[in-house]
């Protein structure tokens, strides 16, 4: 009894073969790879980044309100014990919301140019510059949503009190995005291709 020889990956009964009867690579597979799906989640944040910059400075009145409330504390309990953390100053507020802003739009530049880097590497196979980039856009993200608003604005500011100006859920969202973002682009896969063709 004879046995037929293939080359590896080329067995009929795969629906996605891992080469191709040349030798290389599939690429259909190559796009289920993990830079493939670090590229594509770095890019959803930078977008997503992008446009809640771009709507704060062209529509600055409307977030400028929310965190005008939250820093007063207005719309909490207003329990005497935490009342004396309000920030009532609107010089203040201002800065502190224009403060948001600047970090929201560099966060969305850090993330661009990873984004950038991801797809130049892709076609090289070097993700090095691409993983730093990633690395420190994701980090201001979460330094924003996490620290920013879930710590100082829903503890501090007691912003879980308030049933109109209260951002807790939408933070989170933004810091498990980011987090799983963070992750991904650091998976061993990831690092391991940009390894083997540098």
């Amino acid at each position: 009894m004879t046995q037929s020889h293939r080359p590896a990956g080329t067995d009929s009964g795969a629906p996605f073969p891992e080469t191709s009867p040349a030798g290389r690579p599939n690429r259909l597979l190559r796009l289920g790879a993990p830079p493939v799906a670090a590229t594509a989640l770095t890019l959803t944040v930078a977008l997503y980044m992008t446009l809640v910059a771009f709507g704060n400075i062209t529509d600055f009145g409307t977030n400028q309100q929310f965190v005008q409330h939250v820093l007063s504390m207005d719309t909490t309990f207003k329990d005497p014990d935490l009342m004396w953390r309000a920030v009532e100053s609107p010089a203040l507020q201002n800065a502190a919301y224009v403060a948001i802003i600047v970090w929201e739009t560099l966060a969305a530049l850090v993330l661009l140019a990873a984004g950038w880097w991801w797809c130049t590497g892709l076609r090289r196979g070097v993700y090095d510059r691409a993983r730093a980039a990633s690395t420190v856009g994701l980090v201001m993200v979460l330094l924003l949503f996490g620290m920013g608003f879930l710590a100082i604005g829903g503890e501090w500011f007691a912003m879980w009190q308030s049933s109109d100006w209260n951002g807790l859920d939408a933070a989170a969202r933004n810091v498990a995005l980011a987090a799983f973002t963070l992750l991904v682009v650091h998976l061993p896969g990831v690092r391991r291709s940009g390894a083997e063709r540098t």
